[in-house]
């Protein structure tokens, strides 16, 4: 072996992996690994080897899998050292065989006794490495045998294998529902685990059993929000905060709960918003798990009944979003505004000029995502604008994937929203000319119904001016090269159809244009099938109006070539031409009729016309026909078989062949469908269902005092819902800066530090001005600029709410005390039950435990020593997660150590946090009163304070990141 070097391991392994490193070809590390597996496969199976060189072995084995070569060679030697009592072989050989096999390998079961005796140990070390390989390779066979061991773990001491345990019982549950069906209650059990980790796994198999059945877990909303809001008031402990979030992955994972469960629940959602909003404030922008957070909240608001306020708040967060420099926060607000427009559509007018930036970006990525979010705001005053950029950016783009997608909702959009018919066909033979054969064959007979059949009235004249358009344009489009078989098969049709039918050109020049396009696509026999089908139509209509046929040389030529045609279609369709080359007009007309396409097909399914044949049949003596449903006994063919042998093969195993499959029958029709069935049958047209924006009527529009200064320019958009206070066009402030109402009495919320900083979007538009293409776009896409930005430049005398100057905000702060006293004189509307500051929550506990319900699921011999918390017992509010709040180092009666100091008092860190001074944007200290806040609860100018001490004292990210969710990722 050498020296040893590092880490316990030979010179030679390290050595190993040093020039695997220093390798400069893919050539030289292949002979390096090939060398290493001759040397192992010769020392692998010397006798006696020490169990820390085979330990040593095995790893190296890892590292030759790792590399893509095949290591097969060491499979059993990795299983038996499984079997060892050393704990570190053990879990030596628990990696490898993780690494080696599959759920399907046929030495698993020889692992399946020693994982069954591990998960009995004593060590919990041993039981997590079980569990770790239990995750990994038990299949859907060997589920049963250690099932039973699994779920006993779900209550054991130790924190780590409970944990371990439920990720077991997920797996069982992803790969085999039916075999743990009968355990999903255990779930609902370790929710209420005293450890936050055995907690937060639970939420991942809660979280699959609700998106397939949401109403079944209806019951546990309340529970999800507390423990929600717990998590958010940082009751965990400090090893779960990530960049100074509480655990911001369970709250990802709650909100992602609590959508599913308020989607479409008005009941349900009210329990959240309070909760919800709290998040919203208290999410630090700053940090990219921060903007994680609260990306999450606003796809949770996007999902469960729309509330006013929660909206308004997540407009705001959108606006942030858009005015970041991040691309990766970019692509975040334009999602994000695309899942809040299906519910306020007026949402999207605020931030038009920073769409419009996005959909000119060079990244390719926010621009597609930018095109997404304007395919669910198209509607008929701005499609035109839409499509026609779609295209463009299509005709630009070479992946097929993405340039299908783009044409597929070109196309609905234009058979949506199109504003006229002749804009319909000219995108579709732009979208047709660009996309080529990517677009589905249905959108060609849609086009070629839409010529055939017009606008649909009575006005031919209109009708006729769309046919001559669309030929107009098909013989300009003729003569480019390459273009796609669909197209073209469409060109033949238009032409053939209407090519000489306003007479302005003629038959021969027509009949010239489709032999140049059979001849330029020779080797596509569909469009020649079209071409000499549009030759044999123009050829009909010239017979039946009295005109001499010319025929070119160059269709004659083009005919015997496919008289000659291997195709028989082919062939046939030419033959039918020679035909009517030599019929008169009469005959001509009634085989091919004038604009005869759209005519209803009348079908007789009961086959009338051949009652007279079967007549003559019967009276020459021919049996009639009898329907299959009315034979009976031996009649039937199928029936003629022994009895004996039908009764024997019903009792015995039958060795005989199959039968052979019977032949197709037609279906019987009974004499009443068919006395009805001489009824015409349209063929079935295509239906497309506009986009149909959810409108929450029953939510009630939320009043303000302070709204009756501004007199808010809807300019024909519908008010759904709130008051659209946020623009783009003023400044960024936080929500500290705006004057609340809280219980009929104004409010001034201490000022962000963070905020002075921010530049708002419009304030930095107004340095570069804004171009008038850009202006048009606008205009096109939205309707026009923004409402605050015609406000501002119109001159009006009504200033906004976030406009307010700093000596105005000093005014209203020293006027303060005769505002309230105005207020209290003047009669005040009923408070708002939704609404999401602290004050105004009511104070009065629920009369019923959530938990209390779970109490016949819980264990009746736990100890509820931990359960218990002064904090539940002084409000009675159920609290499942309070005890992470006074967890100890010492180890309790239950055997979980806990990891928070007890003693916790909130009294003197509001005490601390009163001692220090806040400045606000003017200069001004504000003192907070400890026992007000402590008898109020949280407010946003706590939150303020807290998080001004926390950048005090901890380090919080600045700047710009342009890689979303870095931090995450180390």
């Amino acid at each position: 072996m050498g020296s040893q070097g590092g880490f316990g391991q030979s010179k030679e392994f390290l050595d190993l992996i040093k020039s695997i490193g220093e390798a400069r070809s893919k050539a030289e590390e292949d002979r390096i690994v090939l060398h290493e597996i001759e040397t192992l496969k010769r020392r692998i199976t010397e006798p006696d080897i020490p169990k820390r060189k085979m330990k040593e072995y095995i790893i190296r084995l890892v590292y030759v899998e790792m590399l893509g070569h095949d290591a097969s060679f060491g499979y059993i030697h990795a299983v038996k050292m499984t079997h060892d009592d050393n704990i570190h072989l053990k879990r030596t050989g628990y990696l490898a065989v993780t690494l080696f096999l599959n759920e399907d390998h046929d030495l698993i079961i020889l692992i399946v006794n020693t994982i069954q005796k591990d998960l009995k140990s004593d060590n919990y070390l041993v039981v997590c490495a079980a569990l770790n390989v239990v995750c990994k390779l038990i299949n859907e066979e060997t589920i049963p045998a250690v099932l039973p061991q699994v779920v006993e773990l779900l209550g054991h001491q130790k924190e780590a294998v409970r944990k371990k345990a439920v990720m077991a019982l997920h797996r069982f549950y992803q790969r085999a529902p039916s075999s743990v069906n009968h355990l999903i209650s255990n779930f609902r059990k370790r929710l209420c685990d005293n450890d936050p980790g055995v907690m937060g796994a639970t939420l991942c198999p809660l979280y699959d059993l609700i998106t397939i059945d949401v109403n079944a877990y209806k019951d546990l909303v309340a529970s999800f929000a507390s423990i929600l809001k717990q998590v958010a008031e940082r009751r965990l402990p400090k090893s779960y905060d990530y960049h100074q979030m509480p655990a911001p992955f369970i709250q990802i994972k709650l909100l992602k709960i609590l959508a599913l469960l308020g989607s479409g629940d008005k009941k349900a959602s009210e329990q959240m918003y309070t909760i919800v909003g709290d998040i919203m404030r208290k999410c630090d922008s700053t940090s990219n798990i921060g903007n994680a957070v609260l990306y999450e909240c606003i796809c949770c608001i996007s999902s469960i009944h729309p509330n006013p306020k929660l909206l308004e708040s997540a407009a705001d967060a959108i606006a942030k979003f858009l005015k970041s420099d991040s691309h990766n926060l970019k692509y975040l607000g334009i999602d994000a505004l695309g899942r809040l427009i299906k519910l306020s559509p007026e949402i999207a007018e605020q931030h038009q000029l920073a769409v419009i930036d996005c959909l000119e970006d060079p990244d390719d990525t926010l621009k597609r995502k930018t095109f997404e979010l304007l395919y669910k705001m198209t509607k008929s005053s701005n499609v035109e604008v839409i499509v026609d950029r779609m295209i463009d950016y299509m005709i630009n783009i070479n992946d097929s994937h993405n340039k299908t997608e783009i044409a597929s909702r070109c196309v609905e959009l234009a058979e949506q929203f199109a504003p006229s018919n002749q804009w319909f066909i000219q995108t579709m033979n732009r979208v047709f000319e660009h996309a080529g054969d990517l677009v589905n064959p249905k959108v060609a007979h849609n086009l070629m119904r839409l010529i055939a059949e017009g606008f649909g009235e009575e006005d031919d004249t209109a009708d006729s001016q769309l046919r001559s358009s669309a030929v107009e344009s098909y013989l300009r489009i003729v003569v480019e090269p390459k273009l796609p078989s669909t197209f073209l098969q469409v060109i033949c049709w238009v032409l053939g159809e209407y090519g000489t039918a306003d007479g302005k050109y003629s038959a021969s020049y027509i009949t010239g244009k489709l032999c140049d396009v059979a001849e330029a696509y020779s080797t596509d026999d569909t469009v020649k099938a079209y071409a000499i089908s549009a030759l044999m139509k123009i050829y009909s209509f010239e017979i039946a109006a009295g005109r001499k046929v010319d025929v070119l040389p160059e269709c004659q030529s083009f005919i015997e070539e496919l008289l000659a045609s291997h195709s028989t279609d082919l062939q046939q369709r030419a033959y039918e031409l020679q035909a009517i080359l030599g019929l008169d007009a009469n005959v001509a007309t009634n085989i091919m009729p004038m604009d005869a396409s759209c005519e209803d097909i009348e079908i007789d399914r009961s086959l009338s016309f051949l009652n007279g044949y079967v007549q003559q049949s019967i009276e020459k003596g021919a049996q009639p026909y009898i329907p299959e449903s009315e034979r009976s006994g031996m009649t039937d063919v199928s029936s003629f078989r022994s009895q004996e042998l039908h009764e024997v093969s019903s009792h015995a195993l039958r060795f005989e062949a199959y039968e052979l499959p019977k032949p197709v029958m037609p279906s019987r029709v009974s004499p009443i469908e068919q006395s009805s069935s001489n009824e015409l049958v349209p063929a079935p047209e295509p239906s497309y269902h506009a986009e149909m924006h959810q409108v929450a009527s029953s939510v009630p529009s939320v009043s303000d005092p302070g709204s009756l200064e501004l007199k808010l320019k809807l300019d024909g958009v519908q008010r759904k819902w709130g008051r659209p206070t946020y623009s783009s066009a003023a400044p960024s402030t936080s929500n500290a800066d705006i004057p609340k109402i809280q219980n009929g009495a104004p409010q001034l919320d201490a000022v962000s530090s963070s905020s002075s900083k921010a530049v708002s979007y419009d304030s930095r538009r107004q340095q570069v001005e804004i171009s008038a293409e850009k202006q048009k776009l606008a205009a096109s896409l939205f309707g026009g600029t923004s409402k605050s930005h015609k406000r501002q430049s119109s001159g009006s005398q009504k200033v906004p709410k976030t406009n307010i100057p700093a000596a105005e905000k000093s005014h209203v702060a020293k006027n303060a005390t005769s505002d309230t006293a105005v207020l209290e004189r003047t009669p005040q509307p009923p408070p708002d039950l939704l609404d999401l500051d602290e004050s105004a929550v009511s104070s009065s506990a629920q009369s019923v435990d959530p938990f209390k319900q779970l109490e016949g699921l819980l264990d009746l011999n736990q100890d509820t020593s931990t359960l218990t918390t002064s904090d539940a017992s002084a409000s009675g509010a159920p609290d499942v997660m309070s005890l992470y709040g006074e967890t100890t180092l010492n180890v309790q009666s239950g055997g979980v150590p806990n990891l928070l100091p007890a003693g916790r008092d909130e009294a003197n860190l509001l005490s601390g946090l009163a001692g220090t001074p806040n400045r606000n944007g003017h200069g001004e200290n504000t003192v907070t009163n400890p026992t007000q806040q402590l008898n109020k609860g949280p407010n946003a100018k706590e939150s303020l304070e807290k998080d001004a001490l926390v950048r005090q004292l901890g380090v919080t990210p600045t700047g710009q990141n342009p890689n979303l969710f870095r931090d995450l990722l180390g």
